[in-house]
């Protein structure tokens, strides 16, 4: 079988880890104390790159560095012979160590140039370096040129050459002028790859004599120039025929180019289409620049897919498509366009892509067993195909000693029945055109009885719901076979939650607490066994329950975090507060409790984020937040005034310190010291984010400024006041506000106002000048002029008539404006006459409808506000006396014409009067109207009781509705039985007369539950129901055979256990039955009380879901209350659907509210209790 081995450090050895087939690169422990003398072919661990590029100032250092059992020694070969280090005095090697140094002082590095080899070799093979090329960086100089003035006509395309030497590595170009100042670079003027400079086209502005290409060489850090270039844009228009002449004869006047507006061409590259070849993970970049006036704009897309954004770039003003780690998908036509306000071109470039070999596998040492079998695989790619050759101890396969054991195929060497002392190091190389791979991988046969390399005893800890990870490190050849077991009994298989790697390792991918205990792992092979002990305890993780929240904190108050947490008890928690970071300051205003952190009195120092650590020995939790200390903003300072007119000023001002609370707006405000001294008034407000305020002022007024800033914490102090500001008197430029016209009484009209404020005033002598006249009457205004008031009287007006009236402010310097007239009504009287034609439509039992004719405007005599209709109940139709109830209110706002009157009673004769109402009062009632409601479904029994229970027989008594609403036609009983699972039985229906009052009902089953549906009817239907329960008695010759059955002697102990468990049961019944609420049909009548909208369901004989699963409640709950009555719900309407308001009010925008004035009365009936709660003999006799 084949094996591979594969080896971990563990307590700074390297320890052995299973391999299996075709696993990662092996290692040979090399810790003596642990594997002394085990052997290993050398490795090579460090080498100089590929292609070496030197800097000639500097000593050379190419790196050989490699490991083995014993330690390897090392050789040179230059350009493919061997290289003699000892013979030159200016080459060392370093001691152990296959690195070359070579002194270059005095001597000239290109007598170093060349290919170097390093080969590391011991006893059991050879392992060889990849071919060094050593080259020396240049940085040749630029050859002189004399570079004649370029001259070139305005708007024509222009390419200026670099051209630079060419250097290891190649140079890096840009251009600068004199100044050594970057040339600036636009859509217009760029730099190409190849270093040129394009024009798309040229300005007169591009005229200048120090257009130098730079050329900077890396390794040496050296900068080099061209000489300087002169270009001249000349402009046609402005060159007379003779000097146009003259330029004509020169050579080299204006490029061969078009000068005028044109539509786009390419410069680079030239032509419709061109290739371009990538190296598979290199970089692609890709060229189209382009002239043409307008310049043009270039822009790109894949032909053959989409560009692949996330590795491409576009660069020089997308005249450069740059595409990194380019892939074989990458390869296709790519189509660059350039376009103008004239036209477009395009350019197709064809991009093929080429690899270099590069690994899919390379070959991984391999560690066998004498007589095992090993398969080395060097898997490469590339394009072209690389070719792939093998060697042994860095001799080709083909020219070293035949092996009967070994036989190559292509990629693979495979090694059969191997023997010990066959060690040795097998070379891959893999090259195309492009480039070549070398690998290392050596074959090392050894036999080694187990050895397990973890100490013994390990105890490890980790925490509950993480991987936990037992080590077994083992070493042997052949490779041991790793065995687990827990508790030393229990044998661990590779399946959840287990998993053994290949080197040993036991994982337990989520540990619990039930996994805890000590593993024994057991490594064996052929050559022996070794066992060691190791034991793990699973700990509760430390978590953080109440984080520290984000505090914002004012100054000089406290601050509490709050850090719960929770760890294992057997850990030993340690619980850390750092700041920003670090460590908390050292103040005695910090206290640390077990589960907080308090700041007492805190400063603005004390801002940051602060962290609740927590730390055990396994693990920790932590949770942090922030610290903000705010506080008022400090007051603004250096008020200024500026810009001061007649009428406005402008006041600026710094803003003070915001404290962490960013200002939201400054107030400012003035102080009149000729009006108001000592108070300030707010003047206006600014955005947090303004310094000034333009101010609009009053005149006669002695200001003085002051500003508050406020922020999220409130305001700051006042600002220091600034200096007075004084305006002159003028003319008023307000008039009074709140004019009205309102007659107090029937012959008058009050005329007020609200004065005006001193500042408002604008001067001395402040007067107002009332007027007023009667609307839509040809009369002079009439005028009064008053000063200190706010009212004025106007006597001996007729009721109720319009008024316009105004009021104009007056001071010594003038009038206010024009003021405009209000228009105003003089005083209310009382209604002269009511409503009539007054008409009822009964709409139901309960609803009637009023009709009546308005009153006429002029007998209102006011404003009007509404009707008011007074109604009461005479008495009941079948009740010869009157039995007159408290009249009730309804009021019907505006204009109105009819209204409802809800809430009546049937079969009633009722009363009703309408009065209209005006802001005064209530006017005369209309003659009362009488009207009659029809029938309706009567109230509910007012009792029902059950008496006489016997064995099969019972008597039923009830009483009569106390609202019969109509004439009774009779009664409707309905019962069924129940059984002990609150499941009904058929029901049974029976009619009565309206004139009796009991029934006997027969043939009942004994010792059976009964509900019984009681209502009452007239001619309209069905009134509400109510319900009863009772229980039939036991039959005595059944009880007498149970107590002769229960004096037999034979069945005495049997009776005893059941007696016990009937006892238990029934202390279980007792308790829930104690837990019970209403019967799910109880609760649905007591919802629905109202005797037009809830009939009994009589059509199907069925009375609802009897059962206590609906709202699991006991079918105790149903039973009347203790005295017998059964409530009946109020089902009127309410009147305040009908009328609008409650109160008997009017609105001062003149609605009316209408109100109730009566009351409503329950009765209720008593009666005796019939309903008995369940005895114990009754409950035994259910379990029966």
């Amino acid at each position: 079988m084949d094996r591979k081995w594969k080896w971990v450090l563990s307590s700074g050895a390297l320890l052995v880890i299973f391999l299996g087939r075709m696993t990662t690169a092996l290692e040979v422990p090399l810790d003596p104390k642990v594997l002394e003398g085990l052997p290993q072919p050398p490795t090579i661990t460090h080498q100089s790159p590929k292609d070496f590029i030197i800097d000639p100032r500097e000593n050379i250092l190419i790196y050989c560095e490699a490991k083995g059992k014993p330690h390897p020694s090392f050789s040179w070969t230059r350009n493919g012979t061997h290289f003699d280090v000892e013979k030159d005095s200016k080459v060392l090697m370093k001691p152990s160590s296959g690195t070359l140094v070579i002194d270059i002082s005095g001597e000239k590095a290109e007598a170093y140039e060349g290919i170097y080899q390093c080969t590391a070799r011991n006893e059991h093979g050879t392992a060889v370096s990849n071919n060094i090329i050593i080259r020396q960086s240049r940085s040749p100089l630029w050859s002189k040129e004399r570079k004649e003035a370029i001259m070139v006509q305005v708007g024509v395309s222009l390419v200026l050459q670099c051209r630079p030497p060419a250097g290891l590595p190649p140079p890096i170009i840009f251009w600068m002028d004199n100044n050594f100042q970057r040339l600036p670079q636009n859509t217009r003027v760029s730099q190409a790859l190849n270093g040129d400079l394009y024009f798309s086209n040229v300005l007169l502005d591009d005229t200048r004599n120090d257009y130098i290409c730079y050329a900077r060489f890396p390794h040496t850090q050296t900068i080099q120039q061209k000489q300087p270039i002169t270009v001249k844009v000349l402009d046609m228009d402005a060159i007379n025929e003779t000097v146009a002449a003259m330029y004509n004869y020169t050579n080299n006047l204006f490029v061969d180019s078009p000068s005028g507006e044109r539509r786009p061409s390419f410069m680079a590259p030239l032509g419709r289409s061109s290739t371009q070849m990538a190296l598979r993970g290199g970089v692609l970049e890709l060229e189209c620049i382009a002239e043409g006036l307008p310049t043009p704009e270039v822009s790109w897309y894949k032909e053959s897919g989409d560009l692949p954004s996330s590795r491409m770039s576009f660069h020089n003003f997308q005249k450069t498509l740059k595409i990194a780690d380019v892939m074989e998908a990458d390869a296709g036509d790519y189509r660059c366009t350039a376009k103008n306000s004239l036209g477009s071109a395009h350019h197709t470039i064809k991009v093929n892509v080429k690899a270099a070999p590069f690994w899919i596998s390379a070959p991984r040492n391999l560690i066998l067993a004498p007589k095992e079998t090993g398969i080395l695989t060097c898997m490469v790619s590339g394009d072209p195909k690389p070719q792939i050759a093998w060697s042994v101890n860095g001799v080709p396969v083909e020219d070293s000693p035949k092996d009967m054991s070994r036989k190559v195929e292509d990629d693979t060497v495979i090694l059969s029945d191997v023997q010990t002392g066959s060690s040795a190091v097998y070379q891959c190389n893999a090259s195309n055109e492009f480039g070549y791979l070398l690998a290392n991988a050596f074959v090392n046969v050894l036999a080694e009885a187990p050895r397990v390399l973890t100490p013994p005893n390990n105890v490890y800890q980790v925490i509950t719901n993480n991987p936990a990870f037992l080590d077994c490190a083992s070493f042997g050849s052949p490779i041991p076979t790793i065995t687990w077991f827990k508790d030393s009994q229990t044998s661990i298989l590779n399946k959840d939650p287990y998993v053994i790697h290949n080197n040993g390792t036991l994982e337990i991918n989520v540990a619990q607490s039930l996994n805890s205990g000590k593993y024994t792992c057991i490594a064996s092979n052929n050559l022996g066994t070794k066992e060691n002990h190791v034991y793990l305890e699973v700990k509760e993780p430390t978590r953080i329950l109440a984080q520290p929240e984000y505090m914002v904190v004012q100054r000089n108050r406290k601050a509490v975090f709050e850090c719960k947490v929770k760890h294992d008890p057997t850990l030993i928690p340690t619980m850390n507060w750092l700041k920003d970071n670090g460590e908390l300051p050292d103040d005695e205003r910090f206290l640390v409790d077990t589960d907080s952190l308090t700041i007492n009195d805190v400063t603005e120092e004390d801002e940051g984020t602060y962290t609740c650590v927590m730390n055990t020995t396994l693990d920790q939790d932590s949770a942090s937040a922030m610290l903000t200390v705010v506080e008022e903003p400090d007051p603004p300072t250096d008020l200024e005034l500026t810009d001061q007119r007649e009428r406005s000023v402008q006041l600026t001002w710094i803003p003070g310190d915001e404290h962490n609370s960013p200002t939201q707006k400054f107030l400012v405000q003035y102080e009149d010291l000729l009006h108001q001294a000592g108070v300030w008034h707010n003047l206006t407000e600014e955005e947090g984010t303004k310094t000034t305020a333009h101010l609009d002022l009053s005149p006669y007024a002695y200001y003085s400024f002051r500003v508050l800033a406020l922020n999220h914490v409130g305001y700051s102090q006042p600002s220091q006041p600034s200096r007075q500001y004084r305006t002159n008197p003028a003319a008023p430029d307000v008039n009074p506000t709140d004019v009205q016209g309102v007659g107090t009484e029937h012959n008058n009209l009050v005329i007020s106002w609200k004065e005006l404020t001193g500042l408002q005033s604008n001067g001395p002598g402040l007067q107002y000048k009332v007027n007023w006249r009667q609307k839509d009457v040809e009369e002079d205004w009439s005028s009064e002029t008053v000063a200190n008031a706010s009212k004025y009287v106007v006597s001996g007006t007729p009721t109720f008539v319009p008024y316009e009236v105004k009021v104009q402010a007056v001071n010594e310097y003038g009038n206010g404006p024009a003021p405009e007239a209000v228009v105003g009504y003089s005083g209310e009287d009382v209604p002269m006459s009511a409503p009539e034609s007054v008409q009822v439509l009964v709409q139901n039992g309960t609803l009637a409808e009023v009709h009546w004719e308005p009153v006429l405007t002029s007998m209102v005599r006011g404003r009007l506000q509404g009707y008011k209709v007074s109604y009461w109940r005479e008495r009941s139709l079948h009740q010869a006396e009157a039995q007159q109830e408290e009249q009730q209110v309804l009021a019907f706002s505006g204009n109105r014409t009819d209204g409802r009157l809800p809430g009546l009673k049937p079969y009633s004769l009722y009363t009703l009067n309408i009065r209209v109402v005006n802001g005064k009062g209530e006017g005369p009632p209309s003659p009362n109207h009488n009207f009659e409601t029809p029938e309706g479904v009567p109230g509910p029994p007012s009792f029902l009781r059950i008496k006489n229970t016997n064995m099969d027989s019972l008597t039923l008594e009830w009483g009569p509705p106390q609202d019969n609403n109509g004439r009774l036609t009779g009664y409707t009983l309905k019962y069924q039985p129940v059984n002990n699972s609150n499941e009904l039985g058929p029901v049974e229906e029976m009619t009565f007369p309206a004139n009796e009052t009991t029934i006997t009902l027969a043939d009942l089953k004994y010792s059976t539950r009964y509900k019984f549906y009681f209502n009452a009817k007239t001619i309209k239907g069905s009134g509400p129901t109510i319900t009863e329960e009772a229980i039939t008695i036991m039959d005595e010759a059944m009880k007498s055979n149970q107590v002769d059955l229960a004096t037999q002697g034979w069945f005495i102990g049997l009776m005893c256990a059941i007696a016990l468990l009937i006892l238990v049961l029934l202390i279980i019944c007792f308790i829930k039955r104690n837990k019970g609420g209403k019967y799910p049909v109880k609760e649905k009548e007591d919802a629905h009380q109202d005797p037009e909208i809830q009939p009994m369901k009589d059509d199907d004989g069925t009375f609802g879901e009897y059962s206590d699963t609906e709202d699991h409640k006991p079918l105790k709950g149903s039973r009347t209350p203790s005295n017998g009555t059964v409530k009946r719900d109020d089902s009127d309407d309410s009147l305040v659907d009908y009328g609008e308001g409650g109160d008997g009010q009017f609105n001062e925008d003149g609605s009316f509210i209408g109100q109730y004035s009566g009351k409503k009365e329950k009765d209720t009936h008593e009666g005796n209790e019939s309903s008995e709660a369940p005895s114990p003999v009754n409950a035994m006799n259910s379990f029966v």
